[in-house]
């Protein structure tokens, strides 16, 4: 035997990080890889993820040479951190737009993301950004409103300020909120004017900028007095009074908000590429030409290596199998909960998970070749398609914008030109009376006031709506694609029928199965084992269990000989099954799988196992046909158990063995017809499908990767929930609608009047004090508004 060589001198007590140049204590790490016979230790999981997929990069450069410097903290005038290298950042509403760095779409100002998603899950800089500056304007708004509203509700308690330093604490409150908080606006504002690109931030811009340089200006004329003098503003109304910096600053706050729930909502979407990216193995077990085996990463594994997978472990590749025998999870792919026998000969898919069997596997497609990989970018496409509902409120800004400037620009004219003395304090107060009351608060608010509630509502009874996108499109659905397992059906194998064969009793049958049943690991044995203790009969011991995969199980049970599995099994053992033949078959056109069963060559009986239909699944496919939605199953089980299934739901269609791809390809040939379509499903198999759809649906009790993927998710499992989303929905919409109505009506008549249209024939004008009253009242009216979807009925 070799003995290793003994190092010549201790180890040391730390390792650096190759990759950030860290000290690392080897001991507490939990982050190491193995690489050509050497162990290599990492201060994260991120750091490790980098160093596995380019060992050699990070080898050659040293320790922390390879390390890309973290980006130092943005100035005031920069929301986000320098890009890593090599990354590309797009716009999930202008999929053109693509950018070396983080930043700002130039069309619709909405922050970039990441076009390609890694297994390290880092902040998002643009949330961390928005995050901080939002924590600050609501510490220093909250005051502001305060003060404000006590000169209305107390003016006795807050009279007793003298209106100098009411002044100068609203001044010094309001200026880092707008000018440091809202500064990404500001640029944004600026960039749209400069690209010509018009978009909601240059109504925010414009409005928040207005108010507060307006009442800055105010201020500062009545603080100094040499700047009162020469100030045409400052002997119009009162100071302490006829300023707007509240109004700049809650404004600033909300919109915040909003960008903040908004990137929330985003950041959600790329868990679910992170979750299918986890499923593959690091590593790969390669063996060798002379039968040795080594732990490789699994970048090195091309077409026609063998790598051997043990119990337990997940496949790394696409392949087909050379040795060995086993049982396969294949549910990742195919949805269902039955393991699938793999023997020389026949085709495995990576990421899938072996059973009790070693297996020799011959690599056929690597890296992004295999099924997973082509998952993954089908699940990303479609998410980088999605437009968010906010895009309506952009286009109609592009027009609105300009219209505002211009009414703005011909009011500060007109009454500079021949409005009465003094002609130019009346054209700026008016000017600025116009800005105010367009401000987009309102419009703003118009849709994520009604998504905000939407979503509490919908939680409440057990609908999660992911954005604004999928309320959208949900009432507009007319064809919704249905998986069978965990979907239509419970997912969980269960005893459905036990028919024993003349001679035999149902407990007898039941004990001799469940006793040969306890020596194996087949997925159909856990359930004839449990459907044997919920009808009372205590297994026994066997002895000489043998089984044969694809086949059965035989052995002995209280001296006697059973064979247990299909019907060539049992036949091959001497028993003839044919007495229930007849009966099998018509266990399996109900959608269960027929198990035969025989005791010393003499047929005992058969065992009906099923995956149940879910209560509640009858009573909502009728509630939804008869809300004019056609549905249709599609399915990786059998034809004659999916026509079953189909049949005793009264559903309009059903596909068969069908593959994830094949899922995928049914939604886009459906879209192709010019259908709006739904996909419900659970599992991993269907997050293409999800993705493609016009809205992705998953069960609350089905995979992360479903869930991730989906925009609706359905958090019992209950397809009733269904009917909810979509009255959900459609109420959701027509708040929107009216809350937009409302918005534009307020502007429609407050622009005019700000801009003195009453003046000529009733000697009245607009104050900028009403002006912001009114912009206040149409937030309150939308707010309002939007708050009746908490009472919707469902």
């Amino acid at each position: 035997m070799n003995l290793p060589t003994l190092p010549s001198a201790p180890p040391p007590l730390t390792e650096r990080d190759l990759v950030c140049g860290m000290s690392v204590d080897p001991s507490k790490t939990k982050h190491s890889f193995l690489h050509e016979g050497k162990d290599y230790f990492f201060c994260s999981a991120g750091c490790l993820e980098k160093f596995r997929r380019e060992p050699a990069k990070y080898l050659a450069a040293g320790p922390g040479g390879g390390h890309e410097p973290m980006a130092s903290s943005p100035a005031p005038g920069a929301s986000v951190p320098a890009a890593a290298k090599g990354v590309e950042y797009t716009c999930p509403m202008h999929p053109e737009i693509v950018r070396p760095s983080p930043g700002s779409c130039p069309i619709c100002g909405m922050a970039l993301e990441p076009r390609t998603i890694s297994l390290e899950d880092a902040p998002n800089p643009e949330l961390v950004d928005m995050k901080r500056r939002l924590r600050v304007a609501v510490v220093l708004t909250v005051p502001l409103l305060v003060l404000e509203m006590g000169a209305m509700a107390a003016p006795d308690l807050i009279g007793v300020i003298s209106p100098e330093l009411n002044l100068i604490i609203q001044l010094v409150l309001s200026t880092p909120v707008v000018l440091w908080a809202g500064w990404p606006f500001f640029q944004r504002g600026w960039a749209s004017v400069r690209t010509r690109n018009l978009n909601m931030f240059t109504l925010i811009a414009l409005g928040t900028g207005a108010a507060y340089a307006y009442s800055a200006a105010k201020a500062l004329a009545f603080l100094i007095p040499s700047l009162s003098k020469a100030s045409p503003i400052s002997s119009v109304h009162s100071p302490t009074h006829d300023v707007y910096f509240e109004a700049a600053a809650v404004i600033t706050t909300l919109v915040l908000l909003g960008q903040v729930l908004e990137l929330l909502a985003r950041n959600r979407t790329g868990a679910a590429i992170r979750a299918l990216l986890g499923l593959a193995p690091n590593t790969a077990r390669l063996v060798s030409m002379g039968g040795a085996d080594e732990d490789v990463p699994i970048e090195r594994l091309k077409p026609g290596d063998r790598v051997r997978v043990r119990p337990g472990e997940r496949i790394p590749v696409d392949g087909r199998v050379v040795e060995g025998a086993s049982a396969v999870d294949e549910s990742m792919i195919t949805g269902e909960p039955v393991r699938v026998v793999k023997k020389p000969g026949d085709a495995v898919t990576g990421a899938t998970v072996n059973g009790n069997g070693a297996l020799v596997i011959e690599a056929l497609k690597v890296g992004g070749d295999t099924v997973l990989a082509q998952i993954v970018r089908m699940v990303s496409q479609a998410q980088r398609s999605r437009a968010p509902i906010q895009r309506l409120a952009d286009q109609v800004a592009a027009v609105f914008v300009p219209v505002v400037i211009l009414v703005a620009a011909l009011t500060f004219t007109i009454w500079a030109l021949v409005g009465p003395e003094p002609r130019l304090v009346h054209a700026l107060v008016n000017a600025v009376a116009v800005l105010i009351i367009a401000c987009p608060c309102a419009l703003g608010l118009a849709t994520p006031m009604s998504v905000m509630v939407a979503m509490g509502r919908g939680a409440s009874v057990g609908v999660l709506f992911k954005d604004a996108a999928a309320l959208e499109r949900f009432e507009k659905v007319d064809t919704i694609l249905v998986d069978k397992t965990g979907t239509l059906t419970e997912g969980k194998p269960r005893l459905v029928s036990v028919v024993p064969a003349e001679g035999f009793s149902e407990k007898e049958l039941l004990f001799l199965a469940a006793s040969l049943e306890r020596v194996s690991e087949h997925p159909l044995a856990a359930a004839i084992l449990a459907g044997a203790q919920e009808r009372g009969v205590i297994p026994g011991e066997a002895s000489e269990g043998a089984a044969m995969p694809g086949e059965g199980i035989k052995g002995r049970v209280s001296g006697r000989h059973v064979t247990i599995g299909n019907l060539a099994f049992v036949r091959s053992d001497g028993a003839d099954p044919e007495p229930l033949a007849a009966k099998a078959e018509a266990l399996r056109k109900e959608g269960q799988t027929a198990v035969f069963v025989a005791a010393d060559s003499r047929l005992a009986g058969i065992l009906g196992i099923a995956d149940p239909i879910r209560s509640s699944a009858a009573d909502a496919v009728s509630k939804l046909k008869a809300d004019g939605l056609r549905i249709l199953m599609l399915t990786g089980d059998s034809r004659t158990t999916a026509d079953a299934v189909a049949n005793r739901l009264g559903l309009d269609g059903v596909e068969a063995e069908v593959r994830p791809e094949q899922k995928s390809q049914a939604v886009a040939r459906l879209k192709a017809q010019g259908r709006i379509v739904a996909m419900v499903g659970d599992g991993i198999n269907d997050a293409p499908a999800l993705a493609e759809a016009d809205v992705g649906i998953a069960m609350g009790t089905g995979s992360d990767v479903a869930i991730q993927g989906a925009g609706i998710t359905l958090v019992g499992g209950d397809l009733a929930g269904l009917l909810r989303a979509r009255h959900l929905s459609r109420a959701t919409i027509r708040n929107i609608r009216q809350n937009l109505f409302f918005a534009f009506v307020y502007n429609s008549l407050g622009v005019p009047l700000a801009a003195g249209v009453l003046y000529p024939f009733f000697g009245l004008l607009l104050s900028p004090i009403i002006a912001s009253a009114a912009m206040s009242l149409s937030s309150v009216s939308v707010i309002a508004n939007a708050l009746r979807l908490r009472r919707a009925a469902l």
